[in-house]
This record gives C-alpha cells, structure tokens and sequence, in this order.
C-alpha cells in the first residue's frame, strides 16, 4: 500500500486589473471571465474576479516524488492534474509518491 503526501497547498497568484481595461470581468490568459468566482478557467485554475483584481490557485498538484528513470509526467487538461506514466509504455502508471502545489 503507498501512500501519497501532498508537500504544500495548491499555486496561487494574483493579478490586479489594469484601469479601463475591461468593465465586465477580468482578462486571463486572452480570456475574459465575469466578476465573482470562477470553478475552472480554461487552464485549471480556480479564481475569483473582482474590479480590482483576479485571484488563481491550481486545481493540479505537480508530481515530484517518481521513477524519473522509467516515467514521464504528461498534463492532462480534461481532469486538470498530471498523469505519470511508464517511458516505455504510456498505457501504464507510475507510482506517484510526493506532490507540490
């Protein structure tokens, strides 16, 4: 049985909304998204938008603790988190032992 430790919290930042840039939310990534929160923007982050700034945290954890020799980490987009598969054959997982936000 293995078991997994999330070494810290998900990655967060904040961005403050440039004056007159837009009135009806907050611009990301080119992408605008309205005022109030956000479950999941297009690059799985969940944020919430206010007129003077956007603030993100991760929704993925980023596998640190592997066999880097026989694995290779692959991000998948549809369930926002990353994927460790074997080199060899990517049909098969890794054991992922350690993340960080």
């Amino acid at each position: 049985m293995g078991i997994t430790v999330t070494l810290g919290d998900a990655y967060c930042f904040s961005k403050i909304n440039k004056p007159g840039e837009t009135d009806k939310g907050c611009v990301l990534d080119g992408k605008l998204y309205p005022y109030g929160e956000i479950a999941r923007t297009e690059n799985c982050f969940r944020c919430s938008c206010s007129k003077e700034e956007i603030s993100c945290c991760s929704l993925f954890h980023t596998p640190i603790g592997y066999d880097k020799e026989s694995c290779r980490v692959i991000f998948n987009k549809k369930i926002c988190d990353y994927e460790v598969v074997q080199k060899s054959d990517p049909t098969k997982e890794c054991t992922i032992y350690s993340r960080v936000g």
